[in-house]
Order: C-alpha cells, then structure tokens, then sequence
C-alpha cells in the first residue's frame, strides 16, 4: 500500500523485549497529508468552467472569419474538452436538439466566405433542426436570405445523414437541390444553451440557441 510505513506490519512474532518503532514520525505524517491530498482534490472541470473558456476563446474571431490556425486549434481543444463532459449522451434522442441555433464560430470557409468582401458575406447564420420530424433548415441573413432545407437520417445516436432538398433564393425563389448535395453531421455537445457539432469535411460548429419553439418547414 503507498501510504504505509514498515512499521505498520505487525510486531507480534518477535521474542523478548524488543519495542516496535513508532508508526510514523508526525514529520512523515506530514509528508503523506501533502502527498495524499492534492491528487484527492485535484478534478477535472465542469462542463459550465468549460463552455465560458470556450465563448472566451472565440468572442474577438468573427464567429471563426478572423482565426489564426493557432486559433483554431486552440478553440478545438476547448471543443473537444466540453464534449468529453456532455451531458447529453444521444443528442437525437433529445428534446434540447430542437429549434433555432444561431452559429457563434465555424471552420467552414464555405460558410465564413473569407474571399468575399465583408459586405457580401451574410451576418448571421442560423441552423434549426426537428427531432420528429427529422428535418433541417439553414438560414442566412442579411444581405441574402437565402435558406435550404433537408432531410436527416439517424446513423447512431449522435449522427445524422443530411440530405438538402430545396434552396430558397433570398428566401422566396425555390430551388430543388442537386442530388449530390448532401453530407453528414455529429452532434458532439448538446445542452439547454449550447451545441457543438463536426461535419463529414472535418470542419466545427458551434451554436447557441436562439429560439427552441421553431419549426423547420416539413
């Protein structure tokens, strides 16, 4: 055992007026409540510690549009950090996973549109999603609008098979979406407030519920 000391084995079979040694000098004692006591204590983090070192993390980067690489991996590690404590086993199983996410940082150029002129890149994007229905919707805002809708089929508990059906150009000029148009995506961290999810192209997402009553149009 890594706390005892030798004279904790038993003294009885010697003979004569022989006197065992003290158990542990109170200088050893000591020594063991340094030694014991730190890794009793030590923890790991919760998951609400976690999430604020995250929204630190990508608060100055544009939702992702202004990240170094060191950024990125910085931002990741936290990522992965969170979803080690989800709270949130199977996500598509969940309740928590409906309604409208708007999205706080991305590595998806597709969707952070770096090339374009910051003028021409869209403000806010959203992303809903209806466990009963198993539908998806995606949302820009200004100054497009434009919207796509999909189908999800469940892989596991945590992963779906996206199947985009229908562009909306500027929100009102329906488009039927090219039959090549699909991917996957893993929810990796859900609560009330938060979702972190990872696409099949190895690109992040992270989301924070803006409004759990939305509906994605069937």
């Amino acid at each position: 055992m890594a706390l005892s000391c030798p004279s904790l084995f038993s003294a009885s079979g010697v003979k004569g007026n022989f006197h065992a040694p003290p158990l542990c000098s109170s200088s050893h004692k000591w020594r063991v409540k340094v030694s014991f006591f730190p890794s009793f204590l030590k923890k790991g983090k919760d998951a609400k510690i976690i999430k604020e070192e995250l929204l630190e993390a990508i608060a100055p980067l544009d939702r992702g549009a202004d990240a170094t690489p060191q950024d990125q991996q910085t931002v990741d590690q936290i990522s992965r950090e969170l979803e080690a404590v989800s709270p949130i086993k199977e996500p598509l199983r969940s309740n928590l996973l409906d309604g409208k996410w708007e999205l706080i940082y991305t590595t998806s150029q597709s969707i952070l549109q770096t090339k374009r002129p910051k003028l021409l890149r869209s403000v806010t994007n959203y992303q809903a999603i209806n466990v009963d229905t198993l539908r998806a919707q995606n949302i820009e805002s200004w100054p497009f609008f434009n919207q796509v809708t999909a189908d999800l089929t469940p892989l596991n508990p945590r992963k779906v098979a996206v199947k985009f059906d229908t562009f909306k150009i500027g929100g009102i000029i329906p488009i039927k979406a090219p039959g090549r148009a699909r991917g996957e995506l893993e929810i990796t961290y859900l609560d009330e407030e938060l979702r972190v999810s990872r696409g099949d192209k190895g690109n992040l997402f992270i989301l924070k519920m803006v409004d759990p009553s939305y509906r994605v149009p069937v």
